[in-house]
């Protein structure tokens, strides 16, 4: 199920996209202003953001910048600014599309579903290149250096993850949420033992730790 972090201060709004988007199918978060907003992406794992331009704290504008120095996910940017200046900054700062209030639900529907649509055939490419590293996800396999690994459904999955966003960090709750599920009562050190795995089969570093966060994709050899 592909959840969106709906970010909008008027609670009517708030509450009628969060109604409409779960009776579509989608799984929700919400978030009042800029500063929840960021926090609850750094918590979770979400597929799209939906992101209204006038908010407390930190202005979409914002929360869209600094979004966008860690991550590619979509954004669809909501306001009741149409004026083209707006539009042209939202734009400059790489969200996917603009929607302006007042706005119909069914052709903001639509959008999202193009986006996600859009973003999966990127997120699913015939096969992911990172250094001498190779995994093809159609086939789950991985290579490295032109060596097979033999690697667990989980392990395959945790190594895609990471690799698909360089640079991205993942906190174990991000990894734990995506790869187990947001039921998952377990420990969460289960992605500790995992990513030692993987460090182990892969014998190179392509895995760093980000001390007290969580980990992501090797900046560089070493």
């Amino acid at each position: 199920m592909k959840r969106i972090l709906i970010v909008e201060d008027e609670p009517g709004i708030q509450e009628l996209l969060d109604a409409y988007l779960q009776d579509a199918g989608y799984e929700t978060a919400g978030a009042g202003d800029g500063v929840t907003a960021l926090a609850l992406f750094q918590e979770q794992a979400f597929d799209l953001v939906l992101l209204d331009l006038m908010l407390p704290k930190i202005d979409g504008f914002g929360v869209c910048e600094l979004i966008r120095r860690q991550s590619q996910v979509p954004i669809l940017m909501l306001t009741a600014l149409d004026g083209e200046d707006d539009q042209l900054r939202g734009f400059g700062l790489d969200i996917d599309d603009y929607v302006t209030k007042p706005f119909s639900m069914p052709v903001l529907l639509e959008k999202i579903r193009v986006i996600l649509r859009r973003s999966a055939s990127v997120e699913e490419p015939d096969c992911l290149r990172y250094r001498d590293l190779i995994l093809r996800p159609d086939t789950r396999e991985a290579l490295v250096a032109d060596r097979s690994l033999e690697l667990t459904t989980k392990e395959f999955d945790l190594l895609h993850t990471l690799l698909a966003a360089p640079g991205r960090v993942f906190t174990r709750e991000m990894l734990l949420a995506r790869l187990w599920g947001y039921d998952f009562y377990g420990d969460e050190r289960i992605v500790d033992t995992h990513i030692k795995n993987l460090r182990h089969k892969l014998e190179r570093s392509y895995i760093e730790t980000v001390r007290g966060v969580g980990y992501r994709a090797a900046k560089e050899d070493r």
